[in-house]
């Protein structure tokens, strides 16, 4: 088994442990098997393999809210097995959780993250198999609060950070963080705070680059209302390189996001950034309103982030609507995204695009969706520019409380101006599920 499925999988048990070895709260999780076809599975232009793969995997969840101990923790176990020997079997991880320990109330916690998923190896050629990569963040550290009086409080905070690709060395990274956090409780709804915050990055391999510090320092407003939450941050970083003669680079540090549910079935929700950012930060972020997820041949799809060690200035826009009747769900996400390179600007891009998805039960136990995403982007140096478009249907029936099925079918194409990155590809699938 690879060191960074072993990693993630170490990391999902350690999760688990700390968070009660009885598994005191909520554990639920889904088998299934299904089989795919691919008509081209390599993604090419002029030479597609047409594919069967065998697709068992499990994936749960598990929520604890104790006294002492406090988890959150989904994963997805999924192994790819390609008939024919044409691709080597896969074996892949993806995983968000956090698990924190109350080690004295109100006065000390300790954390424990991780963020596992599958990314492209190289972000420029087609996500074929070949080119797929288990990556793993993992954060740990205590957390400090203190009182100062009345609706005042503090909070500081020791993170240790490493980020692995199992690939791209330049990615592979330690990191620690300090931050201090005074806040004040305006009123049971809303809470203001002021933050600093300090991250040294130091790369485990001479091809990431130079070593920098990240500083920061911020004012956020949050308000949690009946029908609309608004969390606003505004400040200042900047980035110190190390090595004769390296740039400093400074910017304003802005994010909003908002959530408004203005009726019982209607809610509409908003989020930006203006920050810096860097592979391993983003991958730390939970899943945002933009990414709706829609159905796949298996749990687990590859993401599209670049994996490498460079910072780059984030500037991203997205929006989202979501309407559920008794019988269908309708969700639309457009997104806007901009991403500057510091330190050269082979990568800088910008893209926009969107994902729609509609549920519409047949039945009771018969649930039909219909689901397309879209997205272009713009490599500006490259001078290039790939438009990539993947729409579908699928249909899943509840046999019993504890099984189903699911037949799924689905087109992706993409367009591009860069020589042999365009494709077709037509999947079909057909799976069975048990959920406990």
């Amino acid at each position: 088994m690879p060191a960074s499925i072993k990693l993630a999988c170490t990391t999902t048990l350690a999760l688990a442990a700390a968070s009660g070895a009885a598994f005191a709260g909520q554990l639920d999780y889904t088998l299934y098997t299904g089989i795919e076809h691919s008509s081209n599975i390599n993604l090419s232009t002029t030479d597609p393999i047409s594919q069967n793969i065998l697709i068992p995997g499990l994936d749960f969840t598990y929520t604890q809210q104790g006294s002492t101990l406090q988890a959150n923790i989904a994963g997805d176990l999924e192994y790819r097995d390609f008939f024919g020997n044409r691709f080597n079997n896969q074996t892949q991880v993806q995983l968000a959780g956090q698990a924190n320990w109350t080690v004295s109330p109100q006065r000390l916690d300790f954390t424990v993250q991780d963020f596992a998923g599958i990314q492209p190896i190289d972000s420029l050629a087609s996500n074929a198999p070949n080119n797929q990569q288990q990556t793993n963040v993992f954060a740990l550290g205590p957390t400090l609060h203190f009182q100062l009086g009345g609706t005042l409080r503090g909070q500081a905070e020791l993170t240790y950070i490493n980020s692995y690709a199992q690939k791209t060395d330049e990615f592979n990274s330690q990191r620690g963080q300090a931050a201090l956090r005074i806040f004040k409780e305006l009123n049971p709804t809303d809470l203001l705070s002021v933050n600093i915050e300090s991250q040294r990055i130091a790369f485990s391999n001479s091809d990431g680059g130079p070593d920098y510090t990240r500083n920061e320092v911020y004012g956020e407003y949050v308000s949690k209302l009946t029908h609309f939450d608004l969390d606003a941050v505004l400040g200042w970083s900047q980035i110190d390189f190390d090595g004769a003669g390296a740039q400093t680079a400074s910017s304003p540090l802005a994010r909003v996001s908002l959530d408004w549910r203005f009726t019982e079935r209607s809610t509409f929700t908003v989020a930006a950034a203006h920050q810096y950012s860097d592979a391993a930060q983003g991958m730390m972020v939970q899943p945002g309103i933009g990414q709706i997820v829609v159905p796949t041949t298996g749990g687990i799809s590859a993401g599209d982030t670049t994996i490498n060690s460079q910072v780059y200035l984030e500037r991203t826009v997205e929006l989202g609507y979501a309407y559920r009747a008794d019988r269908f769900t309708v969700t639309v996400a457009p997104s806007y995204t901009k991403l500057s390179y510091l330190n050269g600007p082979t990568f800088n891009q910008s893209g926009h695009g969107g994902n729609f998805a509609i549920d519409y039960r047949l039945r009771p136990t018969l649930t039909l969706t219909a689901f397309a995403n879209q997205q272009t982007t713009k490599y500006q140096t490259l001078d290039r520019r790939d438009n990539t478009v993947n729409y579908g249907l699928n249909l899943t029936e509840q046999w019993t409380p504890h099984w189903s099925w699911r037949a799924s079918v689905s087109r992706q194409r993409r367009n591009s101006n860069s020589l042999d990155q365009s494709y077709r590809e037509n999947e079909i699938y057909l799976g069975i599920v048990y959920k406990r």
